[in-house]
């Protein structure tokens, strides 16, 4: 019966709850319970009554990932900070997007343009794609997905845009990296092709490491869960230790919970719900549920285009989760929600 902690009963403010409290992860939220799971029951244990927990190994072990401050991640120039949110811009350059149909997949200066604006109206990043990951989406040849994201990326990098590869393939993440990308983003966790793993650890980069069931086969297989939140952290939590295993530096990884991959609408649902889970795993949280087909299901089959609000709404979930990276299409209507949030919690900062 492994044990999992998921912070509860967020406060407005820390002032004057001194050994009420705790921090989480070193950003700008704090909590003052956990629900503790474990065999399939769950409990609540005040942050205050925290001793006799804390003497189980694996519960001090858990706490303490999750109330350390994620280190950030100097990438030449730049730096990316975990201790408020960041905006990651979506640039696909597939002329299968589902979001928004390949409108730039054969202008490379037209899609770097596209990601300027993004990264001008407050992405921290942008991540660029050139294969879709869609369910049923086929297999693009890794020959045509270099031609496709490599000469965005040198724009891009040549801009000084800070820019990850959103690839399952080693080929496409070395020529990515090779034309100025700095982190690696795999829906599959390296575990797609054989190379991925040798790559970013040679590399040095960071990685995004996302949960879906059947990785080696496109991520969106699998049979049901009998817990979804618990069940996605073990794997994820196994992964990290394998990766970790394979020469890459745990502090330059980053984990994705994969939403709408391989996952019911209930599923899903469920994740974002106790998101903070996965801080357990000690590393910061990407959230990618930007116009996904579960805000459709919940608003009249709402196209992909028509869903803004929605798309704000699971953002400011992961955001009140402590989400670090939230991954959008919508770059300035998310920037502009976060900057929001933000004041917010400076003025709760200060007390009543």
């Amino acid at each position: 019966m492994t044990l999992h902690l998921r912070p509860i009963q967020f406060v407005d403010t820390p002032v004057d709850r001194d050994g009420e409290v705790a921090r989480l992860a070193g950003g700008m939220l704090w909590f003052s319970a956990y629900e503790v799971i474990e065999g399939g029951r769950r409990r609540t244990v005040p942050v205050a009554e925290l001793g006799p927990l804390l003497r189980d190994e694996r519960a001090a072990s858990l706490h303490a990932a999750i109330t350390a401050p994620r280190p950030p991640l100097v990438l030449g120039e730049r730096t990316l900070r975990f201790d408020q949110p960041l905006v990651a811009g979506i640039l696909n350059v597939t002329p299968d997007s589902f979001s928004d149909g390949g409108a730039v997949h054969d202008d490379p200066a037209a899609a770097a343009s596209a990601g300027v604006a993004m990264a001008e109206a407050g992405a921290a990043l942008i991540d660029v794609g050139g294969e879709s990951t869609r369910p049923g989406a086929a297999t693009v040849w890794e020959g045509d997905e270099i031609a496709r994201v490599v000469p965005v990326i040198e724009r891009l990098a040549r801009s000084g845009t800070l820019v990850s590869i959103d690839t399952r393939k080693a080929a496409v993440m070395e020529a990515a990296l090779g034309a100025g990308a700095a982190i690696v983003n795999d829906v599959a966790a390296l575990l797609w092709d054989d190379r991925a793993l040798e790559v970013v650890a040679k590399a040095g980069c960071p990685v995004v490491l996302m949960h879906s069931p059947d990785p080696a086969k496109g991520g969106h297989g699998g049979v049901g869960y009998h817990d979804v939140l618990v069940e996605v952290f073990d794997w994820l939590e196994a992964r990290i230790a394998a990766v970790v295993a394979g020469g890459v530096d745990r502090s330059r990884i980053i984990v994705d919970p994969g939403i709408g991959f391989g996952k019911s609408l209930s599923d899903n649902l469920a994740l974002i719900n106790g998101l903070a889970l996965l801080h357990g795993l000690g590393c910061p949280i990407l959230l990618g549920a930007s116009r996904k087909r579960l805000i459709g299901a919940l608003s009249n089959e709402a196209p992909a285009r028509e869903r803004l609000g929605g798309s704000i709404a699971l953002a400011m979930a992961g955001v009140a989760a402590g989400a670090q990276v939230l991954r959008v299409h919508d770059v300035a209507e998310t920037a502009q929600t976060v900057r929001v949030w933000r004041g917010l919690r400076d003025r709760a900062l200060v007390g009543r």
